[in-house]
């Protein structure tokens, strides 16, 4: 049985180790350690831990100070408060600056599940491209988490880690490659690309399973940085295979499947279909009944494909 781990556990357990090796990582979170994972962090380096409470908008502008003065800043909370309530002080003090503060955001998407629509974000990726300058990053799972959260610190400058609540299969082996800012492969095909980010890889991968059983040869590419985006892999995709389907567990709007539209649309127009929460809020729910009915699971993509045929 597939082991699963969730995205943010991993983010725990890298942070003490990062900590050992980056003397001036701190870290800081609005008064949620336990289920975003900081609670490791503190266990070993009291000293540079900050719970700033339930106050999320002072929270990012202490870690732009902090950074600005020098410091390596990761500062947690849900993905609903760090890119909806704070996404001002996100933008003004931190992304206008360029501050060293990485936005490690936890219970992204459908799959927080019980908590329900007030907590389900789908608008966070889409909020956080919009800021010039912020990086933003989606792993589809803990062994892709801990790889690019240490090249989150490594870089220069602001950045949004996208972190689920739910625990996910591990897919990717310790020795995989996994590069910020360039898509990664997984299986070649002719006949269409599927492109997937987050906890959709492994559905894409079982959708590229289905479609060959029926004769359909899929290419996957997971797209875990969602900008900057890897232009040449996409642009190489759709020349060679002439459609693509993309899958998130984000909104159509303004998620990965748009930012793969854009670059296409300019420089290499196919086919495509978007598979992700439509245009509408979650409920609360347990996180695979949920994204059964709101249509993100491999049987949609497998549907997606066939409708582009």
């Amino acid at each position: 049985m597939t082991e699963k781990i969730a995205t943010r556990q991993a983010y725990g357990e890298i942070l003490p180790v990062l900590g050992k090796e980056y003397p001036d990582l701190v870290v800081m979170d609005a008064d949620l350690s336990g289920s975003t994972k900081t609670a490791e962090f503190r266990k070993v380096f009291p000293e540079r831990f900050f719970n700033m409470g339930i106050a999320e908008q002072n929270m990012y502008g202490q870690a732009a100070g902090l950074a600005l003065s020098g410091k390596i800043v990761c500062a947690s909370t849900f993905a609903m408060f760090a890119s909806g309530r704070a996404f001002e002080i996100i933008r003004n003090s931190i992304g206008y600056t360029h501050a060293n503060v990485k936005i490690c955001a936890t219970h992204a998407g459908i799959t927080v599940g019980e908590d329900g629509a007030s907590h389900q974000t789908f608008e966070d990726i889409a909020l956080m491209r919009t800021i010039p300058g912020m990086t933003v990053i989606n792993p589809s799972d803990a062994v892709s988490a801990k790889k690019l959260l240490r090249q989150a610190v490594e870089m220069e400058g602001p950045c949004y880690v996208r972190l689920g609540r739910a625990a996910v299969p591990v897919y990717y082996k310790e020795e995989d490659e996994i590069i910020l800012g360039r898509g990664k492969q997984l299986r070649d095909g002719k006949d269409l690309t599927i492109i997937a980010t987050g906890i959709m890889v492994p559905d894409a991968m079982a959708a590229a399973e289905k479609l060959a059983e029926e004769g359909v040869d899929a290419r996957v590419i997971d797209i875990h940085t969602i900008k900057p985006l890897d232009e040449e892999i996409i642009l190489k995709a759709a020349a060679e295979t002439g459609a693509i389907v993309t899958a998130e567990e984000h909104s159509v709007i303004g998620g990965l499947g748009e930012a793969v539209a854009h670059t296409v649309v300019k420089k290499c127009p196919v086919k495509m279909a978007m598979v992700g929460q439509q245009d509408v809020f979650g409920e609360s729910g347990k996180p695979d009944e949920l994204r059964a009915k709101y249509h993100m699971t491999a049987e949609d993509i497998v549907k997606a494909a066939k409708d582009l045929a």
